[in-house]
């Protein structure tokens, strides 16, 4: 049986879906941003690349996380 995925992985199939960029791309995009900020991230990926708040705050949230989980 496969494990749903839960949180801001869920969004990844419709964000690379609508936006066609793998979910690695996206991430390397945030990580080489000059912003560090969550808000000042999603805020960033909505107005240069016209991504949804949902789906910006997500990739923003899973990136996040993981870099400081490292």
């Amino acid at each position: 049986m496969t494990e749903t995925v839960k949180g801001p992985a869920s969004y990844f199939p419709s964000i690379e879906k609508k936006y066609g960029r793998p979910i690695a791309e996206w991430k390397g995009l945030i990580r080489s941003s000059p912003l560090t900020k969550h808000m000042e991230l999603v805020a960033w990926l909505k107005a240069e690349h016209g991504m949804g708040h949902g789906h910006a705050n997500a990739l923003v949230a899973h990136t996040l996380a993981e870099d400081s989980g490292r």
